[in-house]
């Protein structure tokens, strides 16, 4: 369809379209909406016209400024104004020129735009190609919502010189939609006038809206394979409105980081080598009163350098809709949680904790994700995100969707978000949630109720290749980092390296270690001699994989009990038994992690709504659990022996394994350069006076640290600095007699 014009003193003739797509456009369904509206060059004689269009519902009068005129556009259908006006003069022929829309409404009212349709995609060819394959390690650079600032003729989006122009590239991944729109409150929620473009068989559709900032909230709407028109917020969101409202937030970055020393040195180190000593925090709940990202690391840094952590690890703060998952259910995997605050807050917590010398380790939730309406479930009207086999794309645990592992673009997703939070919030770890249920495909699915894998098999196969390359490509992107396991089963190789057949963690957590210890002290001291085998086997598999040893959030909530809850006996007895615990945990082989409340050992189990009992420290017991463990953290720190063959069996020598009848162990932690630390930890209920202790070695033997010291709410007992003993004993060839406290544990090097 040709349409004529008058607007000038010749008879010019507009570029022709398709009625049909003059109406798919003219109702914001049409694929390619930049293909009618924006300018387009005429062609042959008409090559020096611009033909422009513009969607304009219920405008009385529209009109297209350039820097060299006005020209009035006329209705042509359904709301679209189109005009045609001369083109650019250019070396290479002719180019549309800069232009602004006037339009004016039915109250005399005159609005002055800039036109999404006149500009390029914000997405490149390499982007595309990338994401289809599977391998676009930076995706949340093109994808997402991002403020573009640059250089224009005629300024601001509204024509104003003298200014830049702003505005926002949206991009989307929904491959089986038939239309989709940005809404928000730049355009009423009504999507009709910012129609995206479907950017080839990439199934990605764009774009650029000038004049929409940071800070503006907005969705998608999609009209879906079902032919449904649905709002969803944006996959690769920045920034979420505060649950329950669930409209992504456009942002634009403006933190200057502060820690370059601290990642300078992360590049250059091998953290699972060294000190790591983990405080596990819940971000809303560590303290009530704390409002915001700014004010929790205002409180929560001095706190973790008092007690001596070097790593303090947060709990999911992805974007999640129901406070009660405790951020384990994730609709926004790119975005911070906004109870406390928008990125840059967030930053500014990471910042503040790497400048005091510690890392951050966060929570990351590959595994599954919500149903909820508005996020990923369904995307498209499809199953899209998540795996379309019924009997492999639901979690029955959890009523939640599980990731299609097996498609390129949605391990894409998942993958580069790892990147994404390790590189542009400076993470130092991801510990990966539920990794058990990703291995399996008969995790807890009765039978008839799964799937074989293509041999017959019960492994995930598609999870377990995700698993390596995101491990792999979190390694190779960022050096100095930790990808950590929570894995509860006897997978093999879930920390062996990827080029051998393993899955490429660095570390996992000891679920054993847990179980059997809190087990063991679970019972009363008098029955414990009948359980030292739950206590002595860990070093059965000490060394099978890298172990970090928790005692976590999971381990003092829904009816389990506080660590102090845990323990048997008086008052005094449970304080003592929390004391032999962390002095136990802390110089057992493998890495350290305690959930906050259990330093303070406070009296009741963790709720997600109140804060950590800070009240407990009152009482002098709490407060000398919290003065042990900031002490244990400052030995440890100090102590080679402790950290530095924490995956070999050259680390660790039992002294004595098998004094069941005392409820007694002792053994000893040795460096990688000699160095050496022995250990007694009696867990009877009774001090053993003149108790003989094999020494590797002669000569004279310090009394390091003791659990039962006053200071700590203990007995005072101490045996100070004392001699070795020759004579064979236990197959040493030296030993020593000791008072080893009720309860206690007591650490000893020898004098140089």
């Amino acid at each position: 369809m040709a349409t004529h014009m008058n607007n000038s003193n010749d008879d010019t003739v507009a570029v022709a379209v398709d009625q049909s797509d003059l109406d798919a456009v003219s109702n914001a369904t049409f694929y390619n909406p930049h293909e009618v509206l924006g300018g387009h060059l005429g062609q042959g004689e008409h090559a020096h016209e611009v033909t422009v269009r513009v969607l304009r519902p219920l405008a009385k009068a529209v009109t297209v400024l350039t820097q060299n005129g006005e020209y009035e556009a006329l209705h042509e259908h359904n709301g679209v104004f189109v005009t045609v006006m001369p083109a650019e003069k250019t070396d290479d022929g002719y180019s549309v020129p800069d232009y602004r829309v006037r339009t004016v409404y039915g109250l005399g009212n005159s609005i002055v735009e800039d036109d999404p349709y006149r500009y390029l995609p914000t997405i490149g060819d390499m982007d595309m190609y990338l994401f289809g394959e599977g391998r676009h390690e930076r995706l949340w650079e093109a994808l997402g919502a991002h403020v573009r600032r640059f250089d224009d003729p005629m300024g601001a989006a509204d024509g104003t010189k003298g200014k830049q122009l702003v505005g926002t590239a949206f991009a989307v991944w929904a491959p089986n939609a038939h239309a989709v729109r940005v809404v928000g409150n730049f355009n009423g929620w009504n999507g009709r006038r910012h129609a995206m473009r479907e950017l080839g068989s990439s199934g990605i559709w764009e774009l650029f809206i000038p004049g929409v900032e940071a800070g503006e909230v907005y969705k998608y709407e999609i009209l879906n394979a079902n032919h449904e028109w649905v709002l969803k917020a944006d996959p690769l969101e920045r920034s979420h409105e505060v649950p329950p409202a669930t409209g992504s937030i456009v942002v634009d970055s403006r933190h200057e980081w502060k820690d370059a020393d601290w990642m300078a040195r992360r590049a250059a180190t091998n953290p699972h080598d060294g000190p790591v000593s983990i405080y596990e925090v819940h971000a809303n709940s560590w303290r009530v009163d704390v409002s915001n990202y700014r004010e929790l690391a205002d409180k929560l840094v001095p706190y973790l350098v008092q007690e001596g952590f070097t790593h303090v690890e947060f709990m999911p703060l992805t974007q999640y809709p129901f406070s009660g998952s405790w951020g384990y259910q994730v609709t926004g995997y790119y975005a911070v949680d906004s109870r406390l605050g928008g990125p840059d807050d967030f930053k500014y917590l990471v910042d503040k904790v790497h400048q005091a010398g510690i890392g951050v380790i966060m929570d990351w939730v590959p595994a599954h994700f919500p149903k909820d309406g508005f996020a990923l479930g369904r995307f498209d009207g499809t199953p899209l995100y998540e795996d379309p086999d019924p009997l492999r794309g639901e979690h029955p645990d959890w009523g939640t969707y599980v990731f299609n592992f097996g498609r390129n673009e949605v391990r894409n997703f998942l993958v580069a978000d790892a990147c994404f939070w390790l590189s542009e919030y400076h993470i130092d770890a991801l510990r990966v949630d539920a990794v058990s249920s990703m291995l399996y495909l008969d995790y807890s699915r009765q039978p008839g109720q799964w799937r074989p894998n293509i041999y017959g098999g019960r492994e995930n196969l598609e999870a377990i290749a995700f698993l390596k390359e995101a491990n792999a490509t979190a390694y190779k992107n960022n050096p100095g980092i930790m990808m950590i396991a929570e894995e509860s089963t006897a997978y093999p190789g879930i920390t062996a390296p990827t080029s051998e057949g393993g899955l490429g963690f660095g570390l996992k957590w000891n679920m054993g270690w847990m179980h059997d210890t809190l087990e063991y002290l679970h019972e009363t001291p008098i029955n414990r001699k009948w359980h030292h085998n739950e206590i002595t086997f860990s070093m059965v598999y000490a060394y099978s994989e890298h172990y970090v040893l928790p005692i976590s959030h999971d381990e003092v909530v829904y009816g389990k009990g506080s660590l102090y809850g845990k323990m048997p006996g008086d008052e005094w007895q449970k304080y003592a038994g929390v004391r032999s615990l962390f002095a136990y945990q802390w110089v057992h082989p493998g890495k350290n992690l305690t959930f906050m409340g259990n330093e303070v050992a406070q009296w009741g189990e963790w709720d997600y709504d109140s804060s950590v009992d800070w009240a407990c420290l009152d009482w002098p017991a709490h407060r000398g659990v919290q003065k042990l463990v900031a002490d244990l953290n400052a030995l440890y720190k100090a102590s080679p022996a402790l950290w530095s063959q924490d995956f070999t069996p050259d680390g660790f020598q039992w002294l004595t394994s098998d004094d069941a009848d005392h409820n007694t162990l002792s053994f000893m932690r040795v460096g990688s350069k000699g160095e050496e630390l022995v250990v007694v930890v009696n867990f009877s209920g009774e001090a053993w006076q003149d108790y003989q202790v094999p020494l590797p070695k002669g000569g004279k033997w310090h009394e390091l640290l003791t659990t039962d010291d006053e200071k700590y709410g203990g007995s005072g007992i101490h045996n100070g600095t004392f001699e070795a003993e020759p004579g064979e004993y236990h197959s040493r060839e030296w030993s020593a007699k000791l008072t080893i406290p009720a309860l206690g544990a007591v650490f000893l090097e020898p004098v140089q």
